[in-house]
């Protein structure tokens, strides 16, 4: 009866912890699939990571593309190429994206530079 007792309590812990695994966060590869940014034209700042490691967007007047991968609990942008036109009074600052951290409710998209130093956000888009 004692065995039976323990071997019910041992399949107990492991369903358990099954069940536990299932509810936790999917990692930051999956998570930032998507667009991020408030549009998707060429004036809009906006990111889209795809499953098969590239991303592309704009700065809001340059066109972006690259890859991405996940690194702990970051995306790392690598092999960013971008269009050089002049834009007067736009704020290019999305080209120099070198890192990305989701925020805790993962509807925020917290952008880095190749120092670490956060250069913008994106939100999620709906």
């Amino acid at each position: 009866m004692c065995a039976l007792r323990t071997a019910a309590s041992v399949v107990a812990v492991v369903l358990a912890a099954g069940m536990l695994a299932g509810c936790s966060a999917p990692p930051p590869g999956e998570r930032v699939l998507g667009t991020w940014g408030e549009g998707t034209g060429a004036a809009d700042p906006h990111l889209v990571f795809t499953d098969d490691g590239r991303v592309s967007g704009s700065d809001g007047c340059n066109s972006l593309s690259g890859s991405w991968r996940a690194e702990d609990d970051a995306v790392v942008v690598s092999d960013v190429a971008s269009t050089l036109m002049a834009c007067p009074g736009v704020d290019t600052w999305l080209r120099g994206i070198a890192q990305a951290t989701l925020s805790d409710d993962g509807r925020r998209l917290n952008v880095t530079d190749d120092a670490g130093t956060r250069i913008g956000t994106l939100d999620r888009a709906e």
